[in-house]
């Protein structure tokens, strides 16, 4: 059981308290559903943040260097920040889909099996479908194809 400073330590962190629940309560009921809408939001709010900064960012340091090592240096710095929006805004898209999911009230269940995902694995991978047993085994298929 972690104790109250590793607890308030991971809020801190995260931007979020962990969800406690109350005895008898149902597994994605409304409380939860709000819980995981609100750490979806912000995880959101803070990846449309970080897209607004890249730009401001390439617009204020893009600069036409006379040294052709300088404008590949800089040319190499914007494709790497480009690719890093690239992958976040795939995930603002899968961010919007399990928003759609908790609306929809089907949001927590593994898309293979159908069982709980949990609460836990859901706080720390908001945009899970598939319980760890199901997503370990996807992951050891996986590998065995690309072999």
């Amino acid at each position: 059981m972690p104790t109250q400073a590793q607890q308030q330590n991971t809020q801190s962190l995260s931007g979020f308290e962990p969800y406690v629940e109350k005895p008898g309560e149902e597994y994605m009921g409304e409380p939860m559903r709000k819980h995981f809408t609100k750490i979806l939001q912000k995880w959101k709010q803070d990846l449309m943040q970080e897209v607004d900064r890249t730009v401001d960012h390439m617009k204020d340091e893009a600069a036409n260097f006379p040294d052709p090592a300088d404008r590949a240096s800089q040319e190499e710095e914007f494709s790497l920040e480009l690719r890093a929006r690239d992958r976040e805004r795939k995930l603002i898209k899968k961010i919007d889909k399990t928003l759609q999911l908790i609306e929809d009230e089907e949001y927590g269940w593994c898309e293979s099996c159908g069982v709980e995902i949990g609460i836990r694995r859901l706080e720390a991978r908001p945009t899970a479908d598939m319980c760890v047993d199901c997503k370990t085994l996807a992951e050891i298929k996986e590998k065995q194809v690309g072999k």
